[in-house]
């Protein structure tokens, strides 16, 4: 768990067309996060 003001660590992830994106090509923008548990929603 990170605290309140600490800077995220740099990581990848693909995005919705499965091309991987970094946090650090973003930097100096705003990032919104969201996702949720697969495995936890009915579909």
């Amino acid at each position: 768990m990170l605290e309140v003001g600490t800077e995220a660590p740099d990581f990848t992830v693909d995005d919705q067309d499965g091309n991987p994106v970094t946090l650090s090509s973003h930097r100096g923008h705003w990032v919104l996060l969201w996702w949720y548990p697969k495995a936890g929603t009915p579909g």
